[in-house]
């Protein structure tokens, strides 16, 4: 779930209602999805690296399930998927497992850091827009919290 959540950049709320069928085709993990995000009603593609492939097949191999299927199925009714107060508990042991403070981080942490890497390592604000699935690109902005600064260190870079 940490690793679908760290590439897929979604929301909690869209990471807890991703099914099986748009994870797998011929029984193997994609490397690339499109989701609907709940928020925007607007679909949102991700990739998946070698990684978070292979833990999610380890995951539905031993899950089970068919194609309609939740990836996360609810304790309670296996039909439904993990409420998203579920997920913000286990994103809450992770945390503090790893011994960080909860309260600096939760599921939307998750969304944001490969964002944040990307725009770190690229500079490329319209890729994580895209990524993101915002619509605007000031939304991507403040979601990043680029600042003069960083306008300042990428102009620095560059020689003309």
């Amino acid at each position: 779930m940490f690793d679908l959540a760290i590439d897929s950049k979604l929301r909690g709320y869209d990471v807890v209602k991703i099914k099986i069928g748009e994870l797998v085709s011929g029984g193997r993990v994609r490397s690339r999805a499109i989701v609907i995000q709940q928020k925007t009603g607007r679909p949102v593609q991700f990739e998946r690296l070698e990684t978070a492939r292979n833990s999610i097949l380890a995951w539905l191999e031993r899950r089970g399930g068919t194609l309609d299927d939740f990836v996360f199925p609810s304790r309670i009714d296996h039909a439904d998927h993990i409420s998203t107060r579920q997920y913000a508990r286990l994103v809450d042991e992770w945390v503090t497992g790893i011994g960080l403070r909860r309260e600096d981080y939760g599921t939307h942490s998750l969304r944001r850091t490969k964002a944040s890497i990307i725009y770190k390592q690229t500079g490329n604000l319209r890729a994580v827009q895209i990524l993101l699935g915002h619509t605007k690109i000031e939304s991507t902005v403040r979601y990043l919290g680029v600042d003069i600064e960083d306008a300042l260190v990428l102009a620095e870079g560059t020689e003309v």
